[in-house]
């Protein structure tokens, strides 16, 4: 990796966690600093202030990565680094990358190539799911490169506010041949003639596979994001896609072979222009989803060409696994739609489809009351429409038949409703479903039960921290008479130029007249939902097909107005926030790791950077153990539940600056759901993972990770979170250096579980050492505070009398440390303040605030051992501990809906007969995240037993090997606890259309 420095980075814009200042040692990727290897012990008077004056900060420096076998190394040095004004430049040709490209807690950066033909970026055997993810980032471009083979997402911006992509490519092989540095150059340009309709048909051009990825381009939760001159090629989910997103402009770009070509998913304010949908199943989507961090509103498509989106459907599961082949345009859901000056052609089933969730789920079926299921104010207008609904897909009778899901039976059902040209679907194909009034049904409230805001036309505005109501609110769409407003709550339609060999329009009136299946006695479902069986059944009345009055969408004509055009979408400029330091320079860190201390103290100067070395901030009073008694009372303790880390015994120590307290913050009164205690600056966490062998009387230390909450040079507080490594010198002694980039470890373990009795014996040779910005990714969700937040030290996770997780240090070090109640000795000790008056019992816990219990020990919620409450309670403490921190309404996962807080009601949000929000190999084929009764149908339970593929391990970074006693307690919870009666039990089964005429 070469290394250079510029004094002005031009404008760009990003991605950033807002207020996050990470300050990483350049020492991690060109060395350590030098120095003694021993304790710093001797006295000095001397301050930083006093030495000579260094530069502190450096920027504008440019980390160069050319392709080879230290390309990885290279990448992950320079991409640790990255501080406001740097970038990332990768040469040009083609480069195998066995770890993904992570941008996090930083601004004003950028990451190119030399051209999206020129620089290719392999991630076929990437150990991580995403290509390129940036989280959290304030201003990031991403240009000229392309991702290939990335095992999930190819690009993915989570948390990003000012997010550019910039001719770059998502590509995957697909079913054919494999991308090789050897044919790359002929490969990459993708044609669209033949698109194959059916699984197995001729596909000259490209061969699709359920096995790629899921999304190309993935900017999720994010503002002010622009994707220009980009593509995506084989996607088994959506290619182009924004989500969850506050302002957003996809332009001039290409989406080919993807199962979805473009998608706008609950975003406020979305625009597609001048873009060329071709060879997909669908070609553009705008809608939202339910349960998740919002809703959306007003999207603007003009200019652009959606053909020939003909290939078969290729999604695992999820929503769009049920878009028809051959959907030009599709909208569910969705209010504020401006369609004009497009073309739609040569799509086998609709130019457009115009939908609503009451034709998925039922009438007041749909689960999340705070979505609203119809798609309202879609203006249609000047477009072209050519060719369409030709040929309609047939129904997938194994999903039908085996899993439910009748939503396939779709375009067989336009194609028999429509009288006028039977057996076709046609230009706009719309259900014909609108919701009435329900005047019983009260305004929405938040939590604390005050009115939810509302837009000027007193629509809800929801987001996913508000209850989910009893009944969705409509009152807005209607007049004091009870009559729809129109048409602002209807649809204006005109002025569009059809084709004469297409049908123009078919209202087919959702599921009516398919109460007849009903009645047909004894059934075969492998006959009823077929074509044939369908046209032999339905015989019903007149009423049953569809009508084909496009004059009903007719505004000028039946209000006297049409809708009003919507604005265009506008990216406001970008600014630093300031909140970012740039990068500390090497003689700067030297400086204050290098200097002298008194015996004793903590080198509390250094703690504003990353010393090479963790001997350097004397935090033990022996330098090369850490499990030694550590200095200026630093405090051990452990916790009730913890993070699983291949079997790993971890030794933890908290350093309260001398004169300051923490503060005491719970869940029950402190108004601190997912948050730890509220520790002062200068505070430091150690955290040691040691290999425990009780069979030979050995304990290998392998890291030590530091969380320090540091003060930026705006002001605000951050934490920061260096890792170091632990290994022997030349001299003999143990040290452990600072690893930014992470490490890979050969560890085995072998010892009796302290608190269940069980033998636990094992190895790997993949245990990973994270990099900074990994640390960040679990650290950095649901707290008040920037950086790399604590995640344990919760009141009710140290509410405990302290015992060292393992015995092999006998009464010596931390192991001979007082065995009381955790709280009431820091309480005692006068470094944390605001404690109730605590009642103790014999086992030192304190009985009248929050505890978590022991995962593994039956009993311990205060339940009957076994009991469904008991194992409910010991679960969900697992899970709180293992996957809250990135499943919650703030964390790297918010944009899941999955959302597993220790005070959440354990409901649809908390997976029970949830849907996926996304399909590809991380849903295992399954179509729920819990499903009653059934682990072997549940995607959770899939995914915690998985520690190999990046696509559905989960936690993604923490474990390689599977943690056998949680998955045995996952599913006994999922098979003997979780049945029908839990808040959207019942959602699992019947799914789709079937479900809501058979209730």
């Amino acid at each position: 990796m070469k290394f250079t420095t510029r004094t002005h980075l031009p404008w760009r814009t990003g991605a950033t966690v807002l207020g996050i200042s990470a300050l990483l040692s350049l020492s991690g990727c060109f060395g350590g600093s030098g120095g003694s290897t021993g304790s710093p012990a001797a006295e000095s008077d001397n301050s930083p202030e006093q030495e000579e004056n260094v530069a502190r900060f450096s920027e504008g420096r440019v980390f160069k990565v050319e392709p080879g076998e230290q390309a990885t190394e290279d990448m992950v040095a320079a991409m640790i680094q990255l501080r406001p004004g740097d970038a990332l430049e990768f040469g040009c040709g083609y480069f195998d990358l066995y770890h993904g490209l992570l941008i996090q807690a930083t601004e004003d950066v950028e990451i190119r190539g030399c051209g999206k033909d020129e620089t290719v970026l392999n991630f076929r055997d990437s150990d991580n799911v995403t290509g390129l993810e940036a989280l959290n980032v304030r201003g990031i471009t991403v240009k000229d490169l392309t991702i290939l083979d990335s095992p999930g997402d190819a690009f993915k911006l989570k948390g990003v506010k000012w997010g550019t992509l910039l001719n770059v490519r998502a590509i995957w092989s697909g079913g054919g041949e494999p991308i090789t540095r050897e044919n790359y150059a002929s490969r990459l340009q993708v044609e669209c003639t033949t698109p194959p309709f059916n699984e197995g048909d001729p596909a000259p051009d490209y061969v699709p596979s359920s096995d790629s990825g899921r999304y190309g381009i993935y900017p999720v939760e994010s503002e002010n994001i622009l994707v220009d001159n980009s593509e995506s090629i084989g996607a088994s989910d959506a290619g182009i896609y924004v989500g969850q997103t506050n302002t957003a402009i996809i332009r001039n770009s290409r989406a080919a072979y993807n199962v979805m070509g473009f998608e706008i998913e609950n975003v406020q304010g979305g625009e597609y222009d001048n873009n060329l949908a071709e060879c997909n199943t669908g070609g553009f989507l705008i809608y939202d989803l339910e349960n998740i961090t919002q809703y959306g509103d007003t999207s603007v498509m003009l200019n652009n060409v959606s053909r020939n989106n003909n290939t078969y459907n290729f999604a695992h599961s999820g929503l769009v696994s049920a878009v028809p082949r051959g959907t030009g345009f599709i909208t569910l859901g969705y209010d504020n739609i401006e369609v004009y000056d497009n073309v739609f052609e040569d799509n086998s089933t609709a130019a457009v489809i115009y939908t609503s969730y009451e034709l998925i789920d039922g009438k007041g079926k749909t689960s999340d009351k705070k979505l609203d299921p119809y798609t309202e104010g879609l203006h249609i207008y000047n477009n072209v429409m050519k060719n369409s609904g030709f040929d309609l897909p047939a129904p997938n009778l194994e999903k039908v038949i085996g899993e439910g899901e009748v939503e396939t039976l779709l375009p067989t059902l336009i194609g028999i409703k429509n009288i006028h040209n039977p057996g076709k679907g046609a230009h706009i194909v719309w259900d014909g479903l609108l919701d009435d009034y329900d005047a019983e049904c009260p305004y929405p409230v938040d939590a604390s039960g005050q009115p939810v805001p509302k837009d000027e036309n007193g629509k809800p505005i929801h987001t996913n921290e508000h209850p989910n109501p009893a009944c969705h609110y409509n009152a807005y769409k209607f007049n004091a008479q009870g009559e729809r407003k129109l048409p602002e709550w209807g649809s204006c339609i005109y002025n569009n130029e059809m084709s004469s060999d297409s049908q123009d329009y078919i209202n087919f009136h959702g599921m009516r007249g398919l109460e007849l299946v009903l009645n047909v006695v004894d059934f075969d479902l492998g006959a009823i939902f077929s074509w044939q069986g369908l046209q032999d059944t339905l015989t019903g009345p007149l009423e049953f097909f569809a009508d084909t009055e496009l004059e009903d969408h007719d505004c000028s004509a039946r209000f006297g107005r049409t809708l009003a055009s919507l604005p265009r979408v506008t990216i406001p400029p970008f600014e630093r926030s300031g909140s970012v330091d740039p990068a500390p320079t090497q003689e700067y860190i030297n400086q204050l790791c290098e200097a002298p201390v008194k015996p004793g103290e903590i080198n509390r100067e250094a703690l504003v950077v990353d010393c090479p070395r963790l001997d350097q901030y004397n935090l033990f009073a022996n330098a090369q153990d850490p499990r030694s008694m550590p200095h200026e009372g630093g405090v051990p303790f452990v916790l009730n539940s913890k993070l699983f880390s291949d079997y790993a015994t971890k030794y933890r120590v908290a350093f309260i600056p001398p004169g300051t307290k923490a503060v005491y913050m719970d869940g029950q009164n402190g108004g601190n759901l997912n948050g730890t205690i509220h520790f002062p600056n200068g505070t430091v966490i150690a955290k040691t993972f040691a290999f425990t062998d009780e069979s030979n009387g050995t304990e290998e230390l392998v890291e030590t990770r530091l969380l320090i909450k540091r003060t930026s040079q705006s002001g605000k507080a951050v934490w920061s979170g260096p890792t170091y490594s632990w290994s022997t010198d030349d001299s003999g002694k143990k040290v452990a250096k600072l690893v930014p980039g992470g490490e890979t470890r050969s560890v085995s373990w072998h010892y009796e579980d302290q608190h269940t009795g069980k033998l636990l014996a094992g190895s790997t040779d993949s245990y990973a050492i994270p990099n900074q910005n990994q640390c960040i990714t679990c650290h950095s969700n649901d707290d008040l505070e920037a950086g790399a937040a604590p995640i344990g030290p919760k009141p009710r996770n140290l509410n405990r009398a302290y015992v060292p997780e393992s015995r092999f240090m006998g009464t010596e070090g931390q192991g001979g440390f007082p065995q009381v109640n955790q709280l009431k000795y820091w309480q005692d000790q006068g470094i944390l303040a605001n404690v109730p008056a605590l009642q103790i019992d014999g086992r030192g816990i304190a009985t009248n605030i929050e505890r978590l219990p022991h995962w593994n020990v039956p009993g311990d919620s205060g339940a009957t051992a076994g009991s469904d409450a008991d194992v409910e309670t010991r679960l969900r403490a697992y899970l709180e501990v293992n996957c809250q921190h990135c499943h919650n309404d703030k964390g790297a996962a918010s944009n899941t809906g999955y959302y597993l807080d220790h005070y959440r009601k354990i409901d649809a949000g908390y997976g029970i007969c949830k849907k996926p929000t996304a399909t590809g190999g991380g849903s295992c084929g399954r179509q729920h995240v819990v499903v009653p009764g059934s682990p072997g149908q549940s995607i959770v339970s899939c995914r915690v037993e998985n520690a190999d593929d990046p696509q559905r391990k989960m936690p993604p970074i923490a474990k390689s090997v599977s943690h056998t006693e949680a998955v045995e307690l996952l599913n006994s919870w999922i098979a003997n606890v979780v049945n029908s009666d839990y808040e959207n039990g019942e959602a699992c089964s019947g799914t789709g259309i079937f479900q809501s005429l058979n209730q």
